[in-house]
Protein backbone atom coordinates (compact mmCIF):
# COMPACT_ATOMS: atom_id res chain seq x y z
CA UNK A 1 0.00 0.00 0.00
CA UNK A 2 2.55 2.47 0.93
CA UNK A 3 4.19 2.16 -2.61
CA UNK A 4 0.68 3.11 -4.25
CA UNK A 5 0.60 5.93 -1.39
CA UNK A 6 4.48 7.01 -3.15
CA UNK A 7 3.81 6.78 -6.53
CA UNK A 8 0.62 8.63 -6.41
CA UNK A 9 2.36 11.69 -4.19
CA UNK A 10 5.08 11.94 -6.40
CA UNK A 11 2.56 11.34 -9.88
CA UNK A 12 0.87 14.28 -8.53
CA UNK A 13 3.61 16.53 -7.77
CA UNK A 14 5.21 15.80 -11.54
CA UNK A 15 1.47 16.76 -12.61
CA UNK A 16 2.10 20.42 -10.61
CA UNK A 17 5.53 20.76 -11.78
CA UNK A 18 4.14 19.88 -15.69
CA UNK A 19 1.61 23.24 -14.98
CA UNK A 20 4.46 24.86 -13.76
CA UNK A 21 6.51 24.46 -16.28
CA UNK A 22 4.07 26.84 -18.56
CA UNK A 23 4.88 29.61 -16.10
CA UNK A 24 7.71 30.77 -17.68
CA UNK A 25 9.74 34.01 -15.92
CA UNK A 26 11.01 35.44 -19.48
CA UNK A 27 14.87 34.60 -20.26
CA UNK A 28 17.19 33.68 -23.18
CA UNK A 29 16.31 29.71 -23.44
CA UNK A 30 12.94 29.91 -22.14
CA UNK A 31 13.16 27.61 -19.64
CA UNK A 32 13.14 29.25 -16.27
CA UNK A 33 9.67 28.64 -14.67
CA UNK A 34 7.93 27.20 -11.79
CA UNK A 35 8.31 23.90 -12.57
CA UNK A 36 10.64 23.13 -9.35
CA UNK A 37 8.65 24.32 -6.53
CA UNK A 38 6.89 20.90 -6.16
CA UNK A 39 10.15 19.49 -6.82
CA UNK A 40 11.69 21.07 -3.22
CA UNK A 41 8.73 20.53 -1.62
CA UNK A 42 8.81 16.91 -2.35
CA UNK A 43 11.97 17.34 -1.10
CA UNK A 44 11.47 18.78 2.18
CA UNK A 45 7.94 16.89 2.70
CA UNK A 46 8.85 13.41 1.28
CA UNK A 47 12.60 13.45 1.77
CA UNK A 48 15.62 14.08 -1.22
CA UNK A 49 14.85 10.98 -3.45
CA UNK A 50 11.88 11.58 -3.93
CA UNK A 51 12.31 15.56 -4.84
CA UNK A 52 15.18 14.89 -6.64
CA UNK A 53 13.11 12.83 -8.99
CA UNK A 54 10.06 15.57 -9.42
CA UNK A 55 12.79 18.32 -9.80
CA UNK A 56 14.49 16.15 -12.26
CA UNK A 57 11.10 15.48 -14.37
CA UNK A 58 9.73 18.91 -13.67
CA UNK A 59 12.96 20.58 -15.98
CA UNK A 60 12.19 18.06 -18.34
CA UNK A 61 9.16 19.18 -19.09
CA UNK A 62 9.79 22.44 -18.99
CA UNK A 63 12.71 22.12 -21.61
CA UNK A 64 10.01 20.18 -23.61
CA UNK A 65 7.78 22.86 -23.60
CA UNK A 66 10.58 25.25 -24.88
CA UNK A 67 11.50 22.73 -27.54
CA UNK A 68 14.79 21.40 -25.43
CA UNK A 69 16.72 24.95 -26.68
CA UNK A 70 19.75 24.04 -25.27
CA UNK A 71 19.52 20.43 -26.79
CA UNK A 72 18.57 16.76 -24.97
CA UNK A 73 21.76 16.30 -23.58
CA UNK A 74 22.37 19.58 -22.17
CA UNK A 75 18.85 19.29 -20.47
CA UNK A 76 19.39 15.94 -19.02
CA UNK A 77 22.68 17.04 -17.35
CA UNK A 78 20.53 20.38 -16.23
CA UNK A 79 17.65 17.88 -14.83
CA UNK A 80 20.47 15.91 -13.45
CA UNK A 81 21.64 18.70 -11.52
CA UNK A 82 17.79 20.37 -11.04
CA UNK A 83 17.93 16.76 -8.07
CA UNK A 84 21.05 17.17 -7.25
CA UNK A 85 19.65 20.45 -6.09
CA UNK A 86 16.50 19.28 -4.43
CA UNK A 87 18.37 16.56 -2.56
CA UNK A 88 21.03 19.77 -1.03
CA UNK A 89 18.13 21.88 -0.13
CA UNK A 90 16.15 19.01 1.84
CA UNK A 91 19.40 17.61 3.40
CA UNK A 92 20.27 21.56 4.35
CA UNK A 93 16.60 21.71 5.49
CA UNK A 94 16.95 18.30 7.93
CA UNK A 95 20.45 19.87 9.47
CA UNK A 96 20.45 23.76 9.48
CA UNK A 97 16.41 24.80 8.72
CA UNK A 98 14.50 26.05 5.59
CA UNK A 99 16.42 29.39 5.41
CA UNK A 100 19.52 27.89 5.19
CA UNK A 101 17.93 25.97 2.76
CA UNK A 102 16.73 28.39 0.41
CA UNK A 103 19.77 30.33 0.34
CA UNK A 104 21.52 26.74 -0.63
CA UNK A 105 19.11 26.09 -3.22
CA UNK A 106 19.36 30.08 -4.72
CA UNK A 107 22.81 29.99 -4.71
CA UNK A 108 23.25 26.28 -6.14
CA UNK A 109 20.25 27.08 -9.08
CA UNK A 110 20.60 31.20 -9.62
CA UNK A 111 24.16 31.14 -9.51
CA UNK A 112 26.22 27.59 -9.98
CA UNK A 113 24.82 25.42 -11.94
CA UNK A 114 24.67 28.97 -14.64
CA UNK A 115 28.68 29.28 -13.70
CA UNK A 116 29.44 26.13 -14.69
CA UNK A 117 28.37 26.30 -18.44
CA UNK A 118 30.54 29.59 -19.00
CA UNK A 119 33.58 27.13 -19.74
CA UNK A 120 31.98 24.99 -22.30
CA UNK A 121 32.44 26.37 -25.96
CA UNK A 122 29.25 28.13 -26.97
CA UNK A 123 27.77 29.46 -23.90
CA UNK A 124 30.80 31.56 -22.50
CA UNK A 125 30.43 34.72 -19.88
CA UNK A 126 27.59 35.96 -22.09
CA UNK A 127 25.35 32.98 -21.35
CA UNK A 128 25.98 33.73 -17.61
CA UNK A 129 25.49 37.04 -17.65
CA UNK A 130 21.93 36.70 -19.67
CA UNK A 131 20.68 33.41 -17.69
CA UNK A 132 21.66 34.95 -14.02
CA UNK A 133 18.48 37.43 -13.37
CA UNK A 134 15.82 35.10 -14.90
CA UNK A 135 17.15 32.06 -12.82
CA UNK A 136 17.55 33.86 -9.35
CA UNK A 137 13.98 35.23 -9.81
CA UNK A 138 12.78 31.44 -10.52
CA UNK A 139 14.69 29.95 -7.78
CA UNK A 140 13.68 32.53 -5.50
CA UNK A 141 9.98 31.82 -6.91
CA UNK A 142 10.02 28.20 -6.62
CA UNK A 143 11.64 27.89 -2.69
CA UNK A 144 9.52 30.74 -2.09
CA UNK A 145 6.55 28.60 -3.14
CA UNK A 146 7.58 25.36 -1.91
CA UNK A 147 8.91 26.58 1.82
CA UNK A 148 5.16 28.07 2.29
CA UNK A 149 3.62 25.32 0.67
CA UNK A 150 6.05 22.70 3.17
CA UNK A 151 5.32 25.24 6.36
CA UNK A 152 1.24 25.11 5.25
CA UNK A 153 1.79 21.54 5.21
CA UNK A 154 3.19 21.24 8.79
CA UNK A 155 0.59 23.78 10.49
CA UNK A 156 -2.15 21.84 9.05
CA UNK A 157 -0.72 18.77 9.81
CA UNK A 158 -0.80 17.17 6.87
CA UNK A 159 -0.90 13.42 7.61
CA UNK A 160 1.61 12.25 5.62
CA UNK A 161 3.94 15.62 5.81
CA UNK A 162 3.26 15.25 9.47
CA UNK A 163 4.33 11.37 9.67
CA UNK A 164 7.61 12.03 7.86
CA UNK A 165 8.60 14.67 11.04
CA UNK A 166 7.64 12.57 13.33
CA UNK A 167 10.23 9.68 12.01
CA UNK A 168 12.91 12.72 12.00
CA UNK A 169 12.44 14.10 15.63
CA UNK A 170 12.86 10.17 16.31
CA UNK A 171 15.94 9.69 14.44
CA UNK A 172 17.32 13.40 16.36
CA UNK A 173 16.64 11.86 19.72
CA UNK A 174 18.80 9.14 19.25
CA UNK A 175 21.59 11.57 18.49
Amino acid sequence: MRTVDTLTRLAILVALSAVGASLKVPALTGTPSLDSAPGYFAALALGAGQGAVVAAVGHLLTALTAGFPLTVPIHLMIAAGMGGCAAAVAACAAGRGLTWAFVLGLLLNGVVFPALFVPVPGFGPGFFAAMLIPLLAASALNLGLAVLAYQGAVRTRLTWVASRLTCRRQEGAGR
